[in-house]
């Protein structure tokens, strides 16, 4: 169902914040580095992780539009059990790679790369931030940064086979990478030793790990209850 979806993927993303602060905990450290000491700061992290959140809204709207096309092919093959078993995979794959265990995520998140490397440019001429407008349009831009935490949701948005669920899926996944980035803006100095500690990471790629597993075990369910042809008709 939708709402096992939306929780899932709130708390992949909370979970995964371990993971985003390896990815944008640099992009947020200068941002914050460029901020004045004293003054309203969390306007500028709470507009840029706005941005990033709006860009994984119209992600996962479109991708949710593109997977309402494939299901055309539902009565033919199980396109959304495909798809959960992929994405399923890809939670497991990311996991490990949080953990420290396998580098593989590595190259799916290379997939992005072109799409990215014609958006990068439009970020630099953003720096220096000096208004939360900026933030929200820096963010914007960095919320197509190539993640392979992002694309794993993405591939459930996709197999939700409809634009609105699909968007709704990334935007509780936003908010649930939303406290852990917030805080590291806030408080950058006293939280990058904590994420970047080996056990901290080991623990938090088990439990995206555990998710993956479970998705994988529920795909498994339907598929032996239903066979391959009822198996075709999964709520998300």
């Amino acid at each position: 169902m939708i709402e096992f979806s939306v929780i899932t993927v709130f708390f992949v993303g909370l979970l995964g914040g371990v993971h985003c602060l390896g990815m944008c905990g640099s992009i947020v450290g200068i941002l914050t580095g460029q901020l004045p000491k004293e003054g309203k700061r969390w306007q500028f992290h709470l507009a840029y992780n706005g941005g990033r959140i709006a860009s994984y809204t119209l992600a996962g709207a479109l991708v949710g539009a593109l997977g309402q096309i494939g299901l055309l092919l539902r009565d033919e093959v199980p396109v959304q059990l495909l798809l959960f078993a992929l994405s399923s995979l890809m939670l497991v794959s990311l996991g490990l790679y949080v953990a420290g265990f396998w580098n593989v995520v590595r190259h799916i998140e290379q997939i992005g790369t072109g799409l990215w490397q014609k958006i990068q440019p439009l970020t630099r001429r953003l720096f220096p931030v000096s208004s939360p407008i900026e933030a929200l349009l820096l963010g914007a831009l960095w919320g197509w940064l190539p993640c392979g935490l992002v694309y794993s949701v993405l591939i459930t948005a996709l197999a939700s086979g409809h634009a609105g669920r699909g968007a709704l899926i990334m935007l509780f996944f936003g908010i649930g990478t939303l406290p852990n980035l917030l805080i590291f803006g806030l408080f950058w100095e006293r939280c990058r030793h904590w994420v970047q500690s080996p056990k901290v990471r080991r623990a938090v790629g088990l439990v995206i790990m555990g998710f993956g597993l479970y998705g994988l075990f529920k795909v498994g369910y339907v598929f032996v209850l239903n066979g391959w042809a009822g198996s075709c008709h999964v709520e998300t």
